[in-house]
Order: C-alpha cells, then structure tokens, then sequence
C-alpha cells in the first residue's frame, strides 16, 4: 500500500481537507495505534525505537510493526533511520492539523466557553 500523499490533500493556507482527516481518524481508529500514537506523543520530537514502543505496550514485536506501518502511512507517524536503529515520531503538524479541523467550525466561530473536565485537579 503507498503511503497517503497528503500534500494533495491541503488547501493553500494548510487547512486539512475532508479526505486527509478521515485517513489520519481511521489509522487513530483502532485501539492499538492509538496506544501506539499516544506513547509516541508523550515522547515528543526524539521519538522512539521500537523495542522501547514493544516494551512500554507489551505489545509483540510483529504486532507493533504492522500498527507502525500503518500510522507511518497515515502520516501521523514519521520514521527515521539512526544508524541501525529506527525511530519513530509523531507528526505533530499533522495531529495539529488534524485538530484543527476537527475544531474549525466549534461554536460557529464564536469563542467557546471551556470548562474543566469532572474531577481534575490539576485543570
């Protein structure tokens, strides 16, 4: 499968089109690759490799490679070769991105009123 050509999908100001956002919420739609996503947004720019991802998870090894293949063409994650390691990343343009829209017509462009989620402390 090729990956998601997502520059074809982008208005001229960077705002997400409709086919983009249901690509990046299908590979989100699955419980794994959004453990997977998450971790890898709460590692941040320096990423992870995946014996670190398996471990974290407790996820099989050829498991986390299908679901990494998967968000990788998705665009959501990114893959990089450091010597003889992979590391994976969060796109975060594209999660913003993919925020973005889905925001976009909150509250019919007026600003929204946010309130704190029942029970936290720390909001």
């Amino acid at each position: 499968m090729a990956a998601f050509d997502h520059s074809l999908y982008f208005h001229q100001n960077r705002t997400m089109e409709e086919k983009a956002a249901v690509v990046s919420l299908a590979a989100l739609a699955q419980p794994v690759r959004l453990r997977i996503f998450r971790a890898l947004v709460g590692a941040g720019p320096p990423g992870m490799v995946p014996g670190a991802l398996a471990a974290m998870l407790g996820v099989p090894a050829s498991t986390l490679s299908f679901h990494l293949k998967e968000l990788t063409h998705s665009g959501l994650v990114t893959q990089e070769r450091e010597s003889r390691n992979l590391i994976y990343r969060p796109a975060l343009d594209q999660m913003n991105d993919l925020l973005a829209y889905l925001t976009a017509h909150c509250c019919h462009g007026t600003a929204c009123e946010v309130t704190a989620a029942t029970g936290c402390t720390t909001c």
